[in-house]
């Protein structure tokens, strides 16, 4: 088996990534703006996440993220809607990059060793379709060692100014190819799904006189 790894993120115009989904998800660093994708999440969007959500068969976290998704998800298992998900993140097993000792309470967890890059590329042998999720510290070691075939960036028509961004300043440099046409939301969202394709080019755009 040779698997994919899928990295998903939320992001602004600005590139912040930070509390996507709730006020409470990440205040580090006095962030006051959790939740900012709410009130632009639409159904394009909703399905296109459902859709990855339904395939994917291994679930990769960061401790951070861990810990938010193990508290919440459990306990929204029932139903449709949100059920949906919670039933599926539950069933599948789930991956936690963390130097510390996460308890490990959600059950099919299990924690990654110390080179997680290494650790998240060696489960394509063992998965088909593997997803990060948030996850900003995790997701950054991965793009810097390209582990990884998708980036999943959905890209939300808001400007933040403060929080933490998926390419921060000192970020590796790197070409990236668009591996599929962009899917636009009702609401302004954009989907761009890109692949890892080198390290960063440059020109010369006065050659083009």
């Amino acid at each position: 088996m040779t698997g994919r790894i899928f990295i998903d993120l939320f992001c602004s115009l600005d590139g912040v990534a930070q509390a996507p989904g709730g006020p409470d998800e990440d205040t580090s660093g006095g962030f006051a703006y959790g939740g900012w994708q709410a009130p632009v999440e639409g159904e394009v969007d909703g399905r296109e996440i459902g859709r990855g959500i339904e395939e994917m068969d291994a679930l990769v976290l960061g401790r951070r993220t861990y810990d938010i998704f193990a508290d919440y998800w459990p306990r929204h298992t029932e139903g449709d809607g949100i059920g949906v998900v919670g039933r599926r993140f539950d069933a599948i097993p789930k991956y936690v990059a963390s130097r510390g000792a996460p308890v490990l309470a959600w059950r099919r967890t299990t924690q990654l060793g110390e080179d997680a890059a290494a650790d998240v590329a060696a489960l394509r042998e063992r998965h088909a379709s593997i997803h990060v999720i948030g996850s900003i510290d995790l997701v950054q070691s991965l793009l810097a060692a390209e582990a990884y075939d998708e980036l999943v960036l959905w890209v939300y028509p808001v400007v933040i100014g403060q929080g933490r961004k998926v390419f921060p300043d000192g970020a590796v440099p790197a070409t990236l190819e668009l591996l599929a046409p962009p899917v636009v939301s009702e609401k302004g969202a954009v989907l761009l799904r890109y692949g890892p394709a080198g390290p960063l080019r440059t020109g010369d755009m006065t050659a083009l006189e």
